[in-house]
């Protein structure tokens, strides 16, 4: 049996330190999102009695309810073809061995580079005058077009430690190219692709600029912006911001809890899977 040492007892209280630390900003936003202003505060700043309307307010005043679907809309319709575009791009960079494929695989990389930042105008005008501003479309394109040198640039060093043996025997057997990758090596991929839903799906619906700068105005709006509804140049609606802020992470929350036995499961299976 192991024995209870010294050094396990210093590790259980940093960990304890480590968890309430994280733990603490989650406190304070339920308490400000549940504050009564007529209540008496309390214990870490919660007011009695809890002020639980502030959810329904803010559901209703920032129209929450659309924003989230059209969060989820984005965020799923950008991820798919971020998943579907760098897997099918990193798979022809990485196997066809020709002088353009190295070329264009640096060309990619060279989106770590670029500022995003030079674009905005250029990409905004040219938007505008194909009538795309004002939709989730020109969002969409600017989040693929933003994340796909990130998941290039993993999937294919991914690929180049992925025996051939695989798509090898289903090339034997009959498989075209693109059926020995979808049959075969795309479910190799499932540790990688994990990785990249998780980075790409978080950073896409708590995005506040993009969807700012291309939505404003046309009554579309996301979870973010729904959240900003509540701040004005004067001063902050506290209570509603952290209430408007506490809905708007719940559903990519329920989407963690229902799909962490898959994610693990794909971080853990490797190249078994």
């Amino acid at each position: 049996m192991n024995r209870y040492t010294a050094k396990t007892a210093v590790l259980e209280v940093v960990l304890i330190v480590a968890g309430l630390i994280f733990i603490a900003p989650l406190v304070v936003m339920v308490s400000v999102a549940l504050r009564d202003p007529d209540g008496d505060v309390g214990l870490l700043g919660f007011t009695w009695p809890l002020n639980f309307g502030n959810f329904g307010t803010a559901w209703v005043q920032s129209a929450m309810g659309a924003s989230l679907l059209n969060s989820a809309f984005i965020t799923s319709v950008s991820v798919f073809l971020i998943i579907a575009l760098a897997s099918t791009a990193a798979y022809t960079l990485t196997r066809k061995t020709r002088r353009w494929s190295r070329g264009v695989f640096y060309l990619f990389l060279a989106g770590f580079l670029f500022p995003g930042q030079l674009a905005m105008l250029p990409l905004y005008l040219w938007f505008a005058s194909i009538g795309l501003v004002g939709t989730p479309v020109a969002v969409i394109v600017i989040n693929v077009g933003g994340f796909l040198p990130f998941a290039i640039f993993l999937y294919s060093a991914f690929l180049r430690d992925l025996p051939r043996d695989y798509e090898e025997a289903a090339t034997i057997d009959g498989a075209r190219p693109s059926r020995a990758f979808l049959s075969v090596v795309f479910p190799l991929l499932r540790p990688i692709t994990g990785t990249i839903v998780i980075l790409s799906g978080l950073a896409i619906w708590n995005d506040f600029f993009t969807p700012l700068l291309y939505l404003s105005g046309s009554g579309t709006s996301t979870a973010p912006l729904s959240v900003y509804t509540f701040v004005s140049t004067y001063g902050a609606n506290w209570p509603l911001v952290f209430a408007a802020l506490i809905i708007s992470i719940i559903p990519i929350l329920i989407a963690y809890f229902l799909m962490q036995r898959f994610i693990i499961r794909g971080f853990a299976s490797g190249l078994k899977g």
